[in-house]
């Protein structure tokens, strides 16, 4: 029996990897590190990103960021050791947690010295060092391109001789303002505006993924996986196997369950120890690099606001619109414990689960989980709206408000009008809040990744590695027909495989304790 649930276990682990997320590459300047590059080349201090063939594609393709700089140099051209400080200055304001304006721009840079990117370097025609350019990251992604190309998004930056002039260029091609000098929380008039663009929840995918990774670090951090919650974190972490709008996170949160039993016991007093046996695996629930230290979407202008609890509603909502009505109650008292027993901010989850105790029927239908949550929110702003205007201490460029406003969903409005005290009085069109619910939460806050079946097996079984100039430009593999109709078939099979290794568990249990009483 031993034998046979530790095959079922590796099986089950292969499995969850490439069912629960056929994608994992990393996401954002920080994902660099997660590709097992630039960490051993890239100087302490740098936040220019160093890419390469192995990864230059994957990185631009999943960031996030609207806008990429692409610095072509050679390591042994002196010009470019001279250039450097300046491409470093302005990475600064732009790249890593202290940058003034993450996910604006990201600025990466390719050894053109180096053999493994010569057909890189060729591709974008370099003929002299240092040599920039710019566009949409996912434009980079072509067979051939060279300056002044018709019908093209990329552009040779043609004066950026130092962070000034390279500055005052990207400045003139976005009609903004940045300032070398620009610090974080400084400057903020130019943050979007979430409550009028619609398109901005597009970049929530990545603060899903903080979130989730934050929320799992303060746990372990904190030593609260203790016999009475660990029930409730085994729920939630299965709905985030089932529904986590990352496939990293759904991959990660995978792992974590399958490893879960070797490291918290049910029958252990204290759990506390236990802890800093799964903290590296924790920190990677969605990928090397996360959480990354820094905000996108939910970036307030100021440090202490928005950040962590945006993150978390915004991962919350998006479960409650992807899943099936039968899991509607299962899912609302996953969320609920999930607060109770995990957020930190006693106040916060206190009145979360007083409003979760005030629920007296069952839910039926994923529609009337994500209203409740829906109103739940609203009625949690409603209460911080007060507070915040008492204690004079708002988010100026983000203040509570009923969400969500009419710029967003006009039709979600049959009536609107202020009370005495100033507050806002709605009758909803409560079905077309559910489909707003649905396409902002649901089918626009996605993974943005697509990998294809043989990245996937490779992600399972290492991670891609620096390349030295004497390794051969070209490691690939192919992978048969079959491997790939069997992938597909191990997404169908997942939920039944895992079903079949928690019955293993239980039964392993259930021997151990007869043993016992036998002695």
């Amino acid at each position: 029996m031993a034998a046979a649930t530790a095959a079922a276990r590796r099986v089950l682990l292969a499995l969850a990897v490439l069912a629960a997320c056929l994608g994992a590459a990393p996401r954002g300047a920080d994902a660099l590190r997660s590709l097992g590059v630039g960490g051993d080349k890239a100087a302490d201090g740098d936040t220019a990103v160093d890419l390469d063939a192995s990864n230059f594609t994957a990185f631009l393709q999943a960031s996030p960021e609207s806008f990429a700089v692409v610095e072509f140099f050679a390591h042994w051209c002196p010009a470019c050791r001279n250039y450097k400080p300046h491409y470093e200055k302005v990475a600064k304001i732009f790249n890593g947690p202290d940058a003034a304006h993450p996910g604006t721009i990201v600025m990466a840079r390719v050894d053109c010295a180096s053999k493994v990117n010569v057909e890189l370097c060729n591709k974008f025609s370099v003929d002299h060092y240092p040599y920039l350019v710019w566009g949409p990251p996912t434009k980079f992604n072509l067979a051939q391109w060279k300056p002044k190309q018709e019908n093209s998004e990329l552009e040779l930056i043609d004066d950026a001789r130092t962070a000034d002039r390279l500055l005052k260029w990207i400045n003139k091609k976005m009609g903004s303002s940045f300032n070398l000098d620009d610090k974080k929380y400084e400057n903020e008039s130019m943050l979007p505006k979430n409550a009028s663009d619609p398109e901005q929840i597009v970049r929530a995918i990545y603060d899903v993924e903080e979130a989730t990774a934050h929320a799992l670090q303060i746990i372990l951090e904190h030593k609260m996986i203790k016999p009475d919650t660990r029930d409730s974190l085994i729920r939630f972490l299965q709905i985030l196997v089932a529904h986590h709008p990352s496939k990293r996170c759904r991959r990660g949160s995978a792992e974590l369950l399958i490893d879960f039993d070797d490291h918290w016991h049910t029958n252990l007093s204290s759990l506390q120890d236990s802890s800093t046996l799964l903290k590296s695996a924790g920190e990677k629930i969605c990928g090397n690099g996360v959480p990354r230290g820094y905000w996108i979407f939910c970036r307030g202008s100021k440090k202490e606001t928005r950040g962590f609890s945006c993150g978390l509603w915004v991962l919350l909502h998006s479960l409650t619109v992807r899943i099936g009505d039968g899991e509607s109650q299962t899912t609302f008292t996953s969320i609920c414990d999930f607060i109770h027993n995990f957020f930190i901010c006693e106040e916060c989850r206190t009145h979360f689960y007083e409003m979760c105790s005030s629920v007296s029927v069952p839910f039926k239908s994923a529609r009337d989980l994500a209203l409740w949550l829906w109103t739940a929110h609203n009625k949690v702003n409603e209460r911080l709206m007060k507070e915040e205007k008492d204690l004079d201490n708002a988010d100026p460029s983000f203040p509570k408000i009923v969400w969500p406003p009419k710029q967003l969903c006009p039709l979600c409005y049959l009536s609107s009008s202020k009370t005495a005290d100033g507050a806002m009085q709605v009758e909803w069109n409560e079905d077309e809040v559910f489909n707003f619910l649905v396409n902002y939460y649901g089918k626009m806050l996605v993974s943005s990744y697509r990998e294809t079946s043989m990245e996937s097996l490779l992600q399972v079984t290492k991670q891609v590695g620096s390349i030295s100039d004497d390794s051969s430009a070209s490691s690939a593999a192919t992978v048969p027909i079959g491997a790939a109709l069997g992938i597909a078939l191990a997404s169908c099979t997942f939920g039944a495989l895992a079903c079949f290794w928690r019955t293993q568990q239980k039964n392993r249990k259930y021997y151990h304790l007869r043993s016992l009483k036998k002695i």
